[in-house]
């Protein structure tokens, strides 16, 4: 019998305005939104990636405000070297996480959302 298998996964941010992420994710990532039900819920896509959008505004449990800003997620790309120049040339490029090769594999580095969410992105990249 097959075993099940995990074939994706969709980051969801927790945000204080998700118009405001929505902004930032399609000017400082080139996702593009292809739903928004007004209802606090954003969805955006980039290439084969996913991302929602979602505001903590205290309306339910697990919903609480001091969740905007808590979350990251990494996302698997190409090109992270011209990526990283653009988001540097934005400003958004976390102070502590610029571009580096990292010992686990790969070459990385983060973004912050306006609400601090953290973004990495990375590339992987052959063993030394």
């Amino acid at each position: 019998m097959d075993q099940p298998r995990f074939l994706a996964a969709v980051p969801a941010l927790a945000v204080s305005d998700e118009r405001r992420a929505v902004a930032f994710l399609q000017d400082a990532l080139g996702f593009v939104e292809f739903q928004h039900e007004g209802r606090g819920l954003g969805i955006l896509r980039r290439d084969q990636v996913e991302l929602h959008v979602w505001v903590a505004d205290g309306s339910a449990p697990g919903a609480e405000r001091r969740l905007a800003g808590s979350v990251s997620c990494r996302i698997e790309v190409t090109c992270v070297d011209e990526l990283h120049r653009h988001c540097h040339e934005l400003g958004v490029v976390h102070p502590n996480a610029g571009l580096s090769d990292k010992p686990w594999g790969t070459r990385e580095f983060a973004v912050l959302d306006p609400d601090h969410n953290l973004i990495t992105l990375y590339e992987r990249i052959a063993p030394a």
